[in-house]
Parts: structure tokens; sequence; C-alpha cells
């Protein structure tokens, strides 16, 4: 029998299936193949999920390379990666995981399931949490340069973003300017509402020279010109080149962004502002680099500034699919 233990997740070989997946422990197994991006992207929170139940004799956590163990996977009924299925404690019929793909998402379901109290024991981080009782007191002290992430803990997007700017709080940790902060908008509204939070995540910074928050990309000359583009209609060649100008004259790397959304717009119509941003969505949640994260918060940062009503997307013209 072959058996191999990576961290604290057991990998289940087809020929010691039956000793570990047989009905005498609750298992959650992933089906999943190497060359999956979505599945790479799953293996932090997994391994997580590993950790919370490593000393919980009643449940195992598993995994099953299904490309290489394709039996398996065939008869279970795997037709996707990755595939996460729930074996309760007496049966060998598993059911089907749909939830969230954030580790505390799936120990809160395997708990439910099995009366366990499995709990993701978590790191220092580096990132500071706060509240209407220490924003102000962080924040705003003028000695700082400080970055701030509006987040909610249901935000499948937020939750993408998580080790990333974990990573961003690591690389500042030491900088004695410099503070990488985080608010759960969800919980602090008043704070939220303040800075005009409307989408999540939404990031601001807040320099030493200016505490009114800006959001991260931005380009605040131009910021009126994409509000002006959107509402006048009639006027958008007009503000066009008002805007190409301005960029031309700006030091600012991303106001050249603001003139190709707004020649997206000329060209597909205005619903272009939501679809792109539901695309970068998208690419947000999937396996991208820290640094390709940063620059799609940014450009979504943008396009909130050309986001229209209800009202005015019906006024626009149709929006069109190349």
């Amino acid at each position: 029998m072959r058996c191999e233990r990576a961290q604290f997740v057991t990998h289940l070989i087809l020929f010691v299936r039956i000793q570990f997946v047989n009905g005498d422990k609750a298992a959650f197994v992933e089906f999943y193949a190497p060359w999956c991006g979505h599945c790479k992207h799953l293996a932090p929170a997994y391994e997580e999920v590993g950790k919370a139940f490593d000393n919980v004799a009643d449940v195992i956590i598993a995994k099953v390379d299904a490309d290489a163990e394709k039996e398996l996977g065939s008869r279970f009924g795997v037709q996707g990666f990755p595939t996460l299925k729930f074996f309760p404690k007496g049966s060998k019929d598993p059911e089907d995981y749909n939830g969230g793909r954030a580790a505390e998402d799936i120990i809160q379901f395997i708990n439910s399931k099995s009366g366990t109290r499995g709990r993701v024991k978590k790191a220092a981080s580096a990132v500071v949490d706060l509240t209407t009782e220490n924003f102000d007191s962080i924040v705003k002290d003028p000695t700082k340069n400080v970055l701030v992430e509006f987040y909610a803990p249901w935000c499948g997007h937020c939750k993408a973003l998580a080790p990333t700017y974990e990573e961003v709080g690591a690389t500042y940790k030491n900088e004695e300017n410099c503070v990488v902060a985080r608010v759960d908008a969800d919980a602090q509204r008043d704070l939220a509402s303040r800075y005009g939070v409307q989408g999540y995540p939404t990031i601001k910074f807040f320099p030493k020279d200016n505490k009114d928050g800006t959001d991260a990309g931005v380009v605040e000359d131009l910021n009126p010109l994409a509000s002006k583009f959107m509402a006048e209609e009639a006027n958008r060649e007009q503000i066009l080149a008002e805007a190409a100008a301005a960029a031309s004259a700006s030091s600012d790397a991303h106001a050249e962004y603001y003139v190709k959304v707004m020649k997206k717009v000329q060209e597909k119509g205005g619903e272009f502002v939501k679809a792109e941003n539901e695309r970068l969505g998208r690419i947000l949640s999937g396996d991208i680099s820290s640094k390709k994260s940063d620059e799609l918060i940014k450009k979504q940062n943008v396009l909130r500034k050309f986001e229209l009503s209800a009202a005015e997307i019906g006024k626009s013209r149709e929006f069109k699919v190349n």
C-alpha cells in the first residue's frame, strides 16, 4: 500500500482508497488536476483546512489527483476541477460541496456536517485591523503613509485578494513610516460611508500630506471628466479630447486608462463599464500574481468613477458585443 502525507492533507492513492474513505470517519475530498489554475489557487486554503482538522480523529481531509487516478474520478462523477465532495461518517456515498472556497467556508461546512470544532490556526498578520476606535489615530497620523483596504467577509474578490494583501503588509512591516491596514466595511459601516465605499474591495491611500483618502490608481484631475463623460452623451467627443490632453500632461501612469475607457464606451456603449468591471473581477478570482492583482484593482477603482446609475445606463446606446 502507498500513501503520501503532504503537509496536513492526505493524498489518496487508488490502492488505499478503501482504507481511508470507508465510512469509519467523515472525509472531505478534493479531486484536482496538477495543471488546473483554480486548483492551484485553492491549494493554500485547502492546506489551512487540513491544519484545522489535523488533530481531529473523526475527520479526514484528503485530495485525489484525478488526472492520474482517472478511475476514481470517473467513479465519483468528476467532470471539472477542482471538485469537492464530503463523505459522511458511516457512508461511502458522497455529497457535492458547492459552497465558498475560502478555508473558513469549508471548515464551517465540515463542522456542521460532522459535529466537530475544527478551526483555522491563523498566523500573526502584518496587516493592521481598523475600527472606529483606532482608525483616526492610525490613518490620520501625519508621520505615516497608510494603505487601507475596505472589504466584506462574504466578498469573493476580497477573499481572493487576501493572500496578496498579506504579502503587501509583510513587505512594509518594518517600514516605520508605512502602515498597511484593512477595515471590515460590513461591520464598520460608518467608516465605509465616510469614505464613499460602494464596492468591495476598495483600496484607499492616505499619504502623510493628504488624509482625505484617495482610491489607488485614480487620477483626481480626471475624475470629474469621467463623470461628465458618462452623464453628457452628446458631448462625449469633446470631453474625450479634454481627457486625452489632460492625460498627456499628467505624470500619473494611470491617466491613459481613463482615455482608454472613454474610447471603449464610445465603441460599445455605456454598459461597457459594468461588463469590464465584472470581467476584471473574474480574473481577480483566479490564480494571478500579486503585481497583476494590484494593477487590476487600480483599474477597477478607475472604472467606478465611470459608473452610471441604472437610469443613465438605460439612456445610453445599446451595448454591442464583438
